[in-house]
């Protein structure tokens, strides 16, 4: 069994985050460099099993695509080339770092540890990951 990789990108960092083997939960496990990013995925692919990428979809109030996609579709082209069998499906992301700086605060996160940036990517691609796994959970039902 494989995991789930979802990947919260930006244009200087990008949060990462798996499932477990069965898939039922949804961890950061950290934030990548984007210019790093690529190695990163070559070197935890050779180590873990992963079935399937996620990747957040910068989507504006309207439902259209917003600019960072400028950034992402390139990234996308890439990964489809260095990974040419890994199934990949965009998730909308729209707020999830809105929701992740409300996650620190609500787990009682001093401001300061708020403020590390990484910290809040990884989280941010926590919830991109949890939401699909929902969205795939109530298909089911």
């Amino acid at each position: 069994m494989g995991r789930i990789l979802a990947i919260d990108y930006g244009r200087k960092r990008c949060g990462i985050a798996v499932t477990d083997p069965l898939k039922i939960i949804a961890n950061g496990l950290e934030t990548v460099a984007t210019h790093k990013l690529m190695d990163f995925l070559n070197e935890y692919m050779r180590r873990e099993q992963v079935e399937l990428i996620v990747i957040g979809q910068p989507t504006q109030l309207n439902g259209e695509p917003s600019e960072s996609m400028k950034y992402i579709t390139p990234f996308l082209n890439r990964l489809k080339k260095e990974f040419p069998e890994m199934p990949i499906e965009m998730v909308d992301e729209r707020f999830t770092s809105s929701i992740a700086h409300q996650a620190m605060i609500d787990g009682g996160m001093k401001k300061s540890d708020r403020r590390d940036k990484a910290r809040v990517d990884t989280i941010a691609a926590s919830i991109i990951l949890n939401d699909y796994l929902q969205s795939k959970q109530f298909k089911k039902l």
